[in-house]
């Protein structure tokens, strides 16, 4: 029990119903200064300066790292550094996007009456409407909320989850815009788990002599030593390095079962003709998606002339999630 008799899920339920609240009284805030502040930031030639002072500044650190990994680079300045000689870090491309609940945080409000004053675009969210740093910004996106979720109405909570989210949503404007793709976002995140769902084919798939591989006379008997030795269940039937077709293990069980003579045949007359396919440049998750899809184990990998250049197997993918 807590102090005041409540259960701490209650006061967890009950945080979390203001934040919630708060999220969504910033829907009828959104005007037409949003829509001018994402062309600002998107024309802009240079970064986007993040600022703020205390919790806001906190938040507005993780906007500024959420920018930069959808394409929108940036950084965070401290606004009280950049009084004390580190202004040198904005130059006239950049625009500031600076956060103050008040707005009227003085280390905040006199870094800006300098930005004014070298003519920077700025960008501020505040919870006022007519604060002083709400009449310096060429664009200004309210955040205001009804309370915050301290019980006391005094530590920043309720405040800053609102600020968090209007970044967020800054932030996902600015990627639609530009067309950010997920072949960028794998560009700007080639480590850690994100990094290993972002991988490419080309950096997954088996190459060269582990990529099982027959011509169209090859015999049947010698496409099962082919499948055995390289061990992958399939193996792709090629004419001059182009892809051609595929023999699976599961064609090898139907033809035994219907045949006659099936180790007679050649891998030309028993091949699928059509099989599924990837490119190099296509994402692992992309290439496990097909795999799923199709009840497959196995795809090829070719190039633009449809040569082959690998095969990534199910097992190649094992730690890759689709979601």
């Amino acid at each position: 029990m807590t102090g005041g008799g409540s259960r701490p899920r209650d006061v967890a339920r009950r945080v979390l119903e203001i934040e919630a609240a708060a999220i969504q009284g910033l829907l009828p805030q959104l005007d037409e200064a949003f829509d001018g502040a994402v062309e600002l930031i998107r024309s802009a030639g240079g970064r986007v300066i993040c600022s703020g002072m205390g919790k806001s500044g906190l938040v507005m650190r993780k906007v500024a790292a959420t920018l930069s990994s959808t394409g929108t680079p940036a950084l965070f300045l401290h606004p009280a550094e950049a009084i004390h000689g580190d202004l040198g870090v904005v130059d006239a491309d950049d625009v500031v996007l600076a956060a103050s609940f008040s707005g009227r945080t003085e280390e905040l409000l006199r870094f800006a009456e300098v930005l004014k004053r070298l003519s920077v675009p700025m960008v501020m969210m505040t919870g006022d409407r007519k604060s002083p740093l709400a009449q310096l910004a060429d664009f200004h996106l309210p955040t205001a909320i009804s309370q915050e979720a301290c019980p006391l109405n005094l530590a920043p909570t309720a405040s800053t989850t609102a600020l968090l989210a209007l970044g967020d949503a800054l932030a996902m404007a600015l990627l639609e815009s530009r067309g950010f793709t997920p072949e960028d976002f794998a560009n700007l995140h080639p480590g850690g788990h994100l990094g290993r769902r972002l991988l490419r084919v080309e950096k997954l798939m088996r190459r060269d002599d582990r990529v099982p591989r027959v011509d169209r006379s090859t015999s049947m008997r010698d496409v099962i030593y082919e499948m055995s030795s390289k061990g992958l269940g399939a193996t792709a039937v090629t004419d001059n390095d182009r892809l051609v077709g595929v023999i699976t293990d599961g064609d090898l069980r139907r033809l035994l079962e219907v045949g006659d003579a099936p180790l007679d045949e050649t891998a030309g007359t028993c091949m699928h003709s059509d099989p599924k396919t990837i490119s190099a440049d296509e994402l692992g998750t992309t290439a496990l998606k097909m795999m799923e899809d199709h009840r497959i184990t196995a795809l090829m990998v070719v190039d633009d002339e449809h040569r082959l250049v690998g095969v990534v197997h199910i097992h190649d993918l094992w730690g890759l999630e689709l979601f």
